[in-house]
């Protein structure tokens, strides 16, 4: 049925949009609120910390209930997190206490909402119009769409409105995506009808994980471009645009990035089943780090506008095919927590990325930092290239852990 496939994407792309949006307008209301830098990172620890210990604890959950209650569930609680700070100005005033405790409630629907989306993949790529290599090369391209669009329209926005009242936006998209959610099917085969009591373990989900030599590749995979990527444009592209004075350049490596990844996975959408996927995973890898490489010259911002589009195109590629092979390795009964699995590690990763190049900048300069996150691109591909849980990546005639 073609509605599936389209209320999916339909509640994917709202949800996304809104957390883009909130990303750029609620920093802002926060420094607009307490004048403090500081009081930016406090807000952005306490979102993190508890949304790792959710995304963990969730996946049993996950795994035990109908997916598409916990998505609906999440979407709603990022809706009320969000809605209740321009509320909350209105009547008595913001302080750095209420974004705290908005964050921290805000947590429990990022990273256990993600994961519920993307537990539903299977039964939305087999009860819905689209195969899953399609349906994932759309999801991507969408998110490309998403991530090249948001911020224009957040600052376009924030142009109009107060940070605040922006951000009934924001909780509206949340909540739309929930509304949208509701009309997908549930999902008849739950683990609470039956998974034993020993499989509904918040271990058993890890265990599988270092059980499997695939899964442990992709995560390691993963988490090290996650780490490359967010030190890179947290801090090596911010430090060198406000070196050269043109801070407002920024933006626009954003936006290269995104349509490169927005034609990556559009290609791979298009054209999977014309090409092995080896070949896909292997020129997704190079180009990843042929981009990387680019960047890292900080020859010019021209020259950094090619790199992030050639990183974006190689990512594409690369992304679409992993999360095909995600919905084909994972064993479904332990999907929830797997993956919740991996969305902690990246969570974190980010700010580990961004400490690190911190550390590498302050010792040693952007550009030996910028050189170093090239440098763990390239190691990170061919680890990927030479591992041999990655060499066979054909769909499988058995099932696979």
């Amino acid at each position: 049925m073609r509605y599936i496939s389209f209320s999916y994407l339909l509640s994917y792309g709202l949800s996304l949009l809104g957390n883009s949006i909130a990303a750029v307008a609620l920093p802002l209301l926060v420094l607009q609120t307490t004048g403090s830098a500081l009081a930016t990172g406090t807000v952005a620890l306490a979102s993190a910390v508890p949304a790792a210990v959710a995304g963990l604890l969730m996946g049993v959950v996950i795994d035990r209930l109908d997916r598409r209650f916990v998505s609906v569930f999440t979407d709603i609680v990022s809706a009320a997190s969000l809605a209740a700070l321009p509320l909350i100005d209105a009547s008595i005033g913001l302080s750095l206490g209420w974004f705290v405790a908005s964050a921290v409630i805000g947590s429990f629907g990022d990273i256990p909402g993600m994961t519920a989306r993307e537990t539903m993949l299977p039964v939305i790529a087999r009860d819905g119009a689209l195969g899953a290599e399609r349906l994932v090369g759309i999801r991507e391209s969408l998110g490309a769409v998403v991530l090249l669009i948001g911020p224009a329209i957040a600052a376009t926005l924030i142009g109009l409105l107060d940070p605040a009242s922006v951000l009934w936006i924001t909780a509206g998209t949340s909540a739309l995506a929930a509304v949208v959610t509701l009309t997908l099917p549930r999902d008849p085969r739950r683990a609470r009808r039956g998974v034993s009591a020993e499989r509904t373990r918040l271990r058993d989900g890890v265990v599988a994980l270092i059980r499997s030599r695939f899964l442990v590749a992709t995560t390691v995979l993963t988490v090290l471009a996650a780490v490359a990527l967010s030190g890179l444009q947290g801090l090596v592209l911010p430090v060198y645009f406000t070196m050269a004075e043109q801070p407002h350049l920024l933006g626009f490596v954003l936006s290269f990035l995104a349509a490169g990844l927005l034609l990556g996975s559009g290609l791979y959408a298009g054209l999977h089943s014309r090409v092995p996927r080896r070949v896909w995973f292997v020129t997704g890898a190079a180009l990843l780090s042929v981009g990387m490489g680019v960047i890292a010259t900080l020859a010019s911002p021209a020259v950094i506008f090619v790199g992030a589009s050639v990183t974006g195109l190689g990512s594409g590629l690369f992304s679409s095919l992993l999360g095909v092979l995600m919905i084909e390795r994972i064993p479904d009964a332990l999907r929830g927590r797997i993956m919740s699995t991996q969305n902690v590690a990246l969570t974190v990763a980010p700010g580990l990325g961004i400490v690190a190049v911190a550390v590498v900048t302050e010792g040693f300069g952007v550009h030996a930092a910028a050189l170093g996150v090239a440098a763990l691109i390239v190691v990170t591909s061919v680890f990927g290239i030479v591992s041999p849980a990655l060499r066979t990546l054909e769909p499988p005639t058995e099932e696979q852990g």
